[in-house]
């Protein structure tokens, strides 16, 4: 039995392929019980933002077959033909796709490192696929394990001190080309 993380980010897909495989929030359960029923796989649960896509998945083959199953329901959820998100798409196995998850939940694997809403987006989802029985005893125990780090680190760095959303950082710029922004609309 393996855990598993397959997904794209803002790191290896452009904006365009992002879109293309997005899960709106209110179909997220009827895409976990789609995954489970075709793929055979124990857990999942699916991470979709606008930076990424992420399905975490602990099933029974290997993870060469693991990594396919989710491929396909990826290309046959979305209508998609292969190759198209060959070249976009990573995977990690056990031990990576825990330390993967624990980046991501943070906020350290973020546009903005330390931006807070990706924890909200993870417990979501979490929420989300326990709802839809879409998560055991792997993923029921490894999830809270992230939300810990995420404390952890929040508590321990000054991650998020400073600016922490894209339009944040936006201003931020904005203001050092132009000085005063008092007087600006946009």
């Amino acid at each position: 039995m393996d855990l598993i993380l397959v997904g794209l980010s803002h790191k290896t897909a452009p904006i365009e392929v992002r879109e293309r495989i997005a899960f709106p929030e209110e179909h997220l359960p009827t895409a976990l019980q789609q995954l489970q029923a075709e793929s055979d796989l124990n857990e999942g649960m699916i991470v979709a933002t606008c930076n990424r896509v992420e399905i975490l998945v602990h099933g029974r083959r290997g993870h060469f077959q693991i990594v396919e199953a989710v491929k396909k329901f990826l290309y046959s959820y979305h209508a998609l033909k292969p190759p198209f998100l060959e070249n976009y798409l990573y995977s990690h196995l056990r031990h990576d796709a825990i330390n993967h998850l624990f980046r991501v939940t943070s906020s350290l694997d973020s546009m903005v490192v330390g931006e807070p809403q990706i924890l909200a987006q993870v417990k979501k989802a979490y929420t989300l696929a326990c709802q839809a029985g879409s998560v055991g005893r792997h993923l029921g125990d490894l999830i809270p394990r992230a939300f810990f780090v995420v404390k952890k680190v929040r508590t321990s760095t000054r991650i998020g001190a400073a600016a922490v959303s894209v339009s944040s950082v936006a201003v931020e710029l904005a203001r050092k080309i132009l000085g005063d922004l008092d007087s600006k609309t946009v």
